[in-house]
């Protein structure tokens, strides 16, 4: 039961999460992260880690429209694993609070490290 990142990391990614990833399987798109689900262990460690909720086990019910996001886009963006400054804070307490965040995803990659 690998983990998966949904949609309340959008516009946010505030990548506190790949600093504990003992795997290093974070991905890091235009404007969220994604978990490549044949490298994430299980471990759980990211989950605490992510101030808005946005890393779920892919069997809880606010994951099922991520599964396949996760596992598409961690094939091609690139890997992260050290924790920056994606947005301001201003913009990701901000964006913390929007819902239905979906339709503001974004396929391009990041930058990565």
């Amino acid at each position: 039961m690998p983990y998966v990142v949904n949609q309340k990391c959008i516009k946010c990614k505030y990548t506190d999460c790949v600093e504990v990833c003992p795997v290093d399987c974070f991905y890091e798109g235009e404007n969220m992260l994604v978990i490549h689900p044949d490298e994430c262990i299980d471990c759980g460690v990211c989950e605490p880690e992510c101030p808005v909720e946005a890393i779920t086990p892919d069997t809880d019910d606010t994951a099922k429209d991520w599964v396949e996001i996760n596992k598409k886009f961690s094939e091609t963006w690139p890997n992260i694993s050290k924790k920056k400054q994606s947005y301001s804070k201003e913009e990701q307490d901000k964006m913390a609070k929007e819902e239905n965040k979906k339709e503001l995803f974004s396929e391009k990659p990041g930058k990565g490290e």
